[in-house]
């Protein structure tokens, strides 16, 4: 079913629907075009699927194509991906005309004849030049891009100085040495999709059981992709202090991206693990429904990340009024206010982590707090309403 702006009025108020229609009329005839490389699994593919039908809805006329990859082109962006989070690579010609020809093949097959394109992370990065570009240009970075390889940033500056513009998740990603506009627009979830709207009671036990969750003991889940980045094992690690103290359970869940071909290989070590641990149990969560019914049955939501863009996952915890305890690395504190929303923890902690989640475990009214905090939070500041809104302005002054 299609989704208008008005639907989300009883959540963020007149004000804010208003703002966004005024701001959008400026760009009423302008077509706009986002580029990704995947349109399911992860934090990009949703927010564009929740965004880009909101900004036709206020009359910007926006479309989204996906670049089209095969299998060793993803083996090299995720490679590219890793060390624009400081992994080292052995940056050899191959991977660059692997990179650069997919690239050029897909504009090749694809016209962009629209006032202004939005490209999404690494993967359609090249893209750039290998157009007459005639219009605005904007690269899109949703990774933590703090501590970079030098040699990749090196490399893939001969793209984005291209560009016109660098959107970033965060003030501290930004780059001194790149001479082009950077803004920052911080990422959102929508709160009206299956994986955040609210559902019974009786939705949450069905769905659990439909997968096999028990629900005997208190729940603490980290919900993220197979992903090194996201240190799952560390989170077992952590688990089994907590379980010294209090008796619970770890569900990991994850999805697979159609873009990163490290996911299976990293699932099934994790499996193993699990095999070897008591209360660890793995999940794939491609299901939204089951998603939201597992962060609502969670007592606490964590997310032991070493690197970290943003984390939606935090976010969407957050709007369900769960405490998380989390690394204090990339976009997470922005989301977590110290004590206040949860802990920020040091990546490496393992007992500084768990002393925290076993604080929020024996303390249910310190845990409600919090997450009555991070509810607030998060319909101020991370809500793709504002989302929208931010993409607005920018388009309303980029496109002339």
């Amino acid at each position: 079913m299609k989704r208008s702006l008005d639907d989300y009025r009883d959540i963020v108020g007149d004000e804010v629907i208003s703002k966004i229609y005024k701001s959008a009329t400026s760009l009423s005839k302008k077509h706009v075009v986002h580029i990704s490389s995947t349109f399911q699994g992860g934090g990009v593919a949703e927010m564009l699927n929740s965004l880009i039908p909101l900004m036709n809805d206020v009359w910007v006329d926006t479309g989204w194509r996906i670049l089209h990859g095969a299998p060793d082109f993803f083996t090299v962006t995720k490679k590219f991906h890793n060390s624009l989070q400081g992994d080292k690579i052995n940056l050899t010609p191959m991977k660059k005309r692997l990179y650069t020809a997919c690239n050029e093949n897909f504009a090749i097959l694809t016209h962009l004849d629209h006032d202004c394109i939005i490209v999404h992370d690494p993967q359609p990065l090249p893209l750039v030049k290998f157009y007459k570009k005639r219009q605005p240009w904007i690269w899109r970075c949703h990774i933590d891009v703090s501590y970079p390889n030098e040699q990749v940033w090196d490399y893939l500056k001969t793209f984005i100085l291209r560009y016109d513009m660098v959107i970033f998740s965060d003030e501290r990603y930004k780059k001194k040495d790149l001479p082009i506009p950077q803004r920052v627009i911080r990422p959102s979830i929508d709160p009206l999709n299956v994986k955040n709207k609210e559902i019974s009671d009786e939705t949450v036990t069905k769905y659990l059981k439909k997968f096999k969750v028990p629900i005997d003991k208190p729940i603490i889940a980290q919900i993220s992709r197979f992903d090194k980045w996201k240190d799952a094992e560390g989170v077992i690690k952590v688990f089994e202090h907590v379980k010294e103290k209090v008796d619970c359970r770890l569900i990991l869940c994850g999805a697979m991206a159609t873009d990163d071909p490290e996911g299976h290989r990293i699932y099934s070590r994790l499996i193993r693990k699990a095999n070897n641990a008591s209360d660890v149990k793995i999940v794939i969560g491609e299901n939204q429904v089951f998603v939201n019914a597992l962060q609502r049955a969670s007592s606490v939501i964590i997310q032991k990340s070493l690197r970290e863009g943003f984390a939606l996952t935090v976010t969407e915890a957050l709007w369900k009024g769960k405490p998380v305890v989390a690394s204090n690395v990339g976009g997470l504190p922005v989301q977590i206010i110290d004590g206040e929303t949860g802990f920020l923890v040091d990546p490496c902690d393992i007992e500084g982590c768990a002393d925290r989640i076993i604080t929020l475990l024996k303390d249910s009214k310190l845990a409600k707090e919090m997450g009555q905090k991070g509810k607030e939070w998060v319909k101020k500041n991370f809500l793709i309403t504002r989302h929208l809104l931010d993409y607005i302005n920018l388009l309303s002054e980029l496109v002339k």
